[in-house]
């Protein structure tokens, strides 16, 4: 016990600042805007440490759990924290297009910076990537689906019907992912796994010969070790798991009233509140995704990036479009005319590119350049 307290120094460190953050919270506020700006950055850190943790959590999980169900658990807990962090922002912030930022640069951010920098640097370790092309495919059709539909469509909405489109969109939403969790844990859960080669072989070489069967012995018993050791790790890894997203939440509270207190009067990119939520929560896939690309794991890297992509989208739209009929008051959906170009180049480029079961540096380039230039637009205000 004492040796799990003592890696969870990560999360004591956050509770410290938290704790501290809440006890001199009007101090903080009002001592100008240079201690209000530091305020939010140790509080930002934190947020990243408390998700890194639960990311690790979550990875614990996935591993005891096996794919495709492990996917979904890393996925789902970092979709988790950035609603979380979303709705308390969108309560200070007050702003109509905050959702639709923050959705918008969780796809630029999964789908070009994750995609694009993995493919990019493991493509010039191992060339050639392979990954199960289904999996993409079953993706990259879901975010157009559900990307059109809530993010698209809106811009011709009449204002007088939005209710009702609303609602239409929170059951669309809800079918969709209904049905993507049946075929991502039902009859074709195979789409989103892949074969390595190399895994193959070792399975073989240790099944292999008299010689090896003591090896084969060796590797059971210490894989019923590793097993019993993920099972007592279970039940800690979820408390920890809903401990780092209830202190998230707390974080994120204070943290958007600094942010407010230290961008008061100043001109800054619309898109830079949208940005900061999106990196907090995209931050353990940015980690896990290079590993995994490094590894010469690009199956891991599609799952992980275009699952958070879906999640984002069909998972956060119905909590905002919930909240909008709760208010009665209309949360603004619709891309701006750049995003919308945006999105289509990065949809259609992600079609194309991932779209054949492998992938290399050429590929991840044009993603990374689409990320850069998504950078460069919110930059500049656009």
């Amino acid at each position: 016990m004492l040796a799990r307290l003592k890696d969870e120094w990560l999360l004591a460190l956050a509770l410290l600042i938290a704790l501290l953050a809440y006890g001199f919270e009007s101090m903080l506020l009002d001592a100008g805007r240079v201690i209000a700006l530091t305020t939010t950055v140790v509080l930002i850190v934190a947020i990243v440490a408390t998700a890194i943790r639960v990311a690790h959590h979550a990875e614990v999980l996935a591993e005891k759990v096996g794919d495709p169900y492990g996917t979904m658990i890393l996925t789902l807990s970092a979709v988790l924290v950035e609603v979380i962090i979303l709705v308390i922002v969108m309560s200070h912030e007050h702003s109509p297009t905050l959702a639709r930022d923050t959705i918008y640069a969780a796809v630029m951010i999964d789908t070009n910076g994750i995609v694009g920098l993995a493919a990019l640097i493991g493509g010039l370790k191992h060339g050639e990537q392979p990954y199960n092309d289904d999996s993409s495919k079953v993706y990259v059709v879901m975010i157009i689906t559900a990307v059109g539909i809530s993010m698209l469509l809106p811009e011709f909405l009449p204002e007088a019907r939005w209710p009702l489109y609303s609602g239409f969109t929170i059951c669309a939403m809800a079918l969709l992912y209904s049905l993507f969790l049946r075929m991502q844990t039902g009859p074709h859960s195979y789409f989103f796994s892949y074969s390595y080669p190399e895994k193959r072989r070792r399975q073989v070489s240790v099944g292999g010969g008299a010689a090896a069967l003591g090896g084969a012995g060796a590797e059971t018993a210490s894989a019923s070790s590793d097993g019993q050791e993920q099972a007592q790790s279970a039940p800690w890894s979820i408390g920890v798991l809903v401990a780092g997203v209830a202190l998230t939440g707390a974080l994120a509270e204070v943290m958007s009233q600094s942010l407010g207190a230290a961008s008061a009067g100043l001109v800054l990119p619309p898109m830079l509140v949208a940005i900061v939520v999106a990196m907090i929560s995209a931050s353990p896939e940015i980690l896990t995704a290079l590993r995994a690309a490094l590894a010469n794991r690009m199956q891991s890297v599609i799952n992980i990036a275009l699952g958070a992509s879906l999640s984002t989208v069909i998972l956060t739209i119905p909590v905002i479009e919930a909240i909008s009929l709760y208010q009665g008051e209309r949360i603004v959906m619709a891309l701006t005319p750049v995003q919308t170009v945006m999105m289509a180049l990065t949809l259609i480029v992600a079609a194309i590119n991932l779209n054949d079961g492998e992938t290399n540096a050429i590929e991840g380039m044009t993603h990374f350049v689409l990320f850069a230039t998504f950078v460069m637009l919110s930059l500049i205000g656009l």
